[in-house]
C-alpha cells in the first residue's frame, strides 16, 4: 500500500525565491492548459491531449519571449502540472457518472491562493544527500527536519507551502500492507461524540480535547488585527500569516491527538467497529464548530487506513442503527431518548445503562463482534424478592430459600 510521509523543509532566501518561481511556472502552465480546454469545450471541438499541450505550452513556449521563463525551472515540474489537470477533469466526469462523490469542474489557479505546491518524479533527479538535505534540480539542497526514517525509497516528492508560510517535503512510498503487530483477542465499538470524543466498548471514555474552542480567544485577537489592516498592504500580508500560523498550530494538535489515539486503538484490539456518521450533516446545524473541532472524518480515516496497514479488522455499521434506543444486556428497544438523557433504565431488564457506553456495545455487536456488555450497566435496578426467604417466620419456624418450611 502507498503510505505519504511529511517531513518540514527550511529553505534559505534565494531556494525561498527558485520554490516561488517553480510554484508560479506550474501555476502558468496549468492555467494555460486549463484555457485551451475550456476553448475547445466552447467550440465543441475534443479535447487536446496532454501530449499536444505539452508540446504547446512547455516545449514551444519557451522559445516565445513571452513564456522564456519557464525554462528557468525544472520541466518535469510543468508535466506534473499537466497530469494534475487531467487528474482533475478525470475526477471532475467520474463523480458526474457516480463512481466517486460529486465534485466541481476544475478551476483556473490564483497567486493568491494559500497553498501551493510542486511535485518532482524520479525523472526530475533529485535525491537525498549523504548529509540528510534533500537535493532539487535548479533549488539546491534544501535543509530537511527528519523525524523518522522512510520505510522504502519514495518514487516522487511534492514540496508543499502552507498559508502559514511553511515548507514541507511530501514523500510518497510503498509499504508491506501487514507489517508486525502483536496478535490480540481484544475487540472494540466507538462511539464518537462531543462531550467525550470518544467512547469504547469496554467503558474508557476520552475526553474531548476541543483545541479550537481552546484558542479561540487568541484567534479572535489576530483575526481583529487583521481586520483593521489595510488592503494590499505589507502589514495586513503579515496580520495574516499571524492568524494562519494561529489556525496551523490548532490543526497540528488535533491532527497529533488523532495519530495518538488512533495509534494506541489499533495496537490494543484485533477489531474496530465504528458508526458511519453524517459529518456533512452534522456541520450544518448548530453544533457544526464543534463537529469541525472534534475532527471525526480524519480520525476514521486513520483508524481505516492503519487498520490495514496492520492486519486489524475494521468495520462501519450504518447510520441509522438505533444503538442509543437498545438495551445492549436484553436488546428491548426503548425508542429515541432527549440528549439530556445520559443514563437511562431498561424496561426490560432493569439495568440501568450509560447511553454513550451502551451505543458503543451495541456498535461492536452490530459489526458482529462479541463484546461483553457488563460495561454498559451502571448500576444493577431492583430485584425483586423470593416469595419465600430463608429466615425466622412469626411461628418461630425457620425456611430455606425456595423450600416450604414443614
Amino acid at each position: 500500500m502507498q503510505l505519504r510521509y511529511s517531513f518540514r523543509l527550511h529553505p534559505n532566501g534565494p531556494q525561498r525565491t527558485a520554490l516561488a518561481q517553480a510554484f508560479g511556472c506550474a501555476r502558468v502552465v496549468y492555467n494555460d492548459a486549463l484555457r485551451a480546454r475550456e476553448t475547445a469545450r466552447a467550440a465543441g471541438e475534443a479535447f487536446p491531449r496532454i501530449g499536444d499541450l505539452s508540446k504547446l505550452l512547455i516545449t514551444e513556449a519557451k522559445l516565445t519571449e513571452e513564456r522564456a521563463w519557464l525554462g528557468g525551472v525544472s520541466a518535469v515540474v510543468l508535466q506534473q502540472s499537466l497530469r494534475d489537470l487531467d487528474t482533475a477533469y478525470r475526477n471532475f466526469f467520474d463523480s458526474l457518472k457516480g463512481k466517486r462523490p460529486r465534485m466541481g469542474a476544475p478551476r483556473f489557479k490564483s497567486r493568491k491562493d494559500n497553498r501551493q505546491a510542486v511535485r518532482f518524479t524520479a525523472n526530475a533527479r533529485w535525491k537525498i544527500t549523504p548529509g540528510g538535505d534533500l537535493s532539487l534540480p535548479k533549488i539546491g539542497d534544501v535543509r530537511v527536519k527528519w523525524s523518522r526514517s522512510l520505510p522504502s525509497v519514495p518514487s516522487t516528492v511534492t514540496v508543499v507551502k502552507d498559508a502559514a508560510g511553511r515548507y514541507f517535503a511530501s514523500f510518497v512510498v510503498e509499504t508491506e500492507p501487514n507489517e508486525t503487530l502483536p496478535e490480540t483477542d481484544a475487540v472494540v465499538g466507538i462511539d464518537l461524540g462531543l462531550t467525550h470524543f470518544a467512547i469504547l466498548s469496554d467503558g474508557t471514555k476520552i475526553e474531548s480535547p476541543r483545541f479550537l474552542r481552546r484558542a479561540e480567544k487568541k484567534l479572535k485577537r489576530e483575526q481583529c488585527r487583521l481586520s483593521r489592516k489595510i488592503k494590499g498592504s505589507k502589514n495586513r500580508d503579515k496580520a495574516r500569516i499571524r492568524v494562519a500560523r494561529a489556525h496551523a498550530r490548532v490543526a497540528d494538535a488535533r491532527r497529533e491527538f488523532h495519530h495518538q489515539l488512533s495509534t494506541r486503538i489499533i495496537r490494543d484490539n484485533q477489531a474496530i467497529a465504528v458508526e458511519n456518521l453524517a459529518v456533512k450533516g452534522l456541520a450544518r446545524t448548530r453544533m457544526a464548530k464543534s463537529v469541525h473541532d472534534a475532527g471525526w472524518s480524519s480520525f476514521l480515516a486513520m483508524l481505516e487506513y492503519k487498520a490495514a496497514r496492520y492486519g486489524r479488522g475494521f468495520h462501519r455499521i450504518g447510520r441509522f442503527e438505533p444503538t442509543s434506543q437498545v438495551c445492549c444486556n436484553c436488546g428491548t428497544m426503548d425508542g429515541p431518548k432527549p440528549l439530556d438523557i445520559r443514563v437511562w433504565q431498561c424496561q426490560g431488564c432493569g439495568w440501568w445503562l450509560d447511553r454513550d457506553i451502551n451505543a458503543a456495545v451495541n456498535v461492536a455487536k452490530a459489526a458482529g463482534l462479541a463484546v461483553s456488555a457488563c460495561r454498559a450497566r451502571v448500576r444493577p435496578g431492583p430485584v425483586p424478592a423470593q416469595r419465600e426467604e430463608a429466615g425466622t417466620h412469626r411461628d418461630g419456624q425457620t425456611t430455606v430459600v425456595g423450600i416450604p418450611a414443614h
